[in-house]
């Protein structure tokens, strides 16, 4: 592909869209297209398709908030000793 019909491809793309490349196994790419043509869909929007379905996975898979650890999940074993932290660094030097 000559300068000019990257320009005119890269005009046909949308202008928060990203380019990436990835090699695939020539096996792969193959049942890719064979998929594709199944779906009556070029092999982009499959890809696409693929890669929203994982992300809207991994997006349900985390938890809605962050887990509170005050109080401590599990609770420290032996004396507790009180000390601010001026003495700690007293003690260290």
């Amino acid at each position: 592909m000559d300068f000019s019909q990257r320009i005119n491809h890269n005009r046909g793309m949308k202008s928060d869209a990203v380019r990436i490349v990835v090699n695939l196994p020539r096996d792969l790419h193959r049942r890719l297209h064979e998929a594709a043509a199944q779906r009556g869909c070029t092999l982009g929007e499959l890809i696409l398709a693929g890669i929203e379905c994982v992300v809207k996975k991994t997006e349900m898979a985390r938890p809605r908030q962050r887990l509170s650890l005050d109080p401590p999940l599990i609770r420290p074993a032996g004396r507790r000793i009180h000390i601010a932290d001026e003495e700690a660094y007293r003690l260290i030097e």
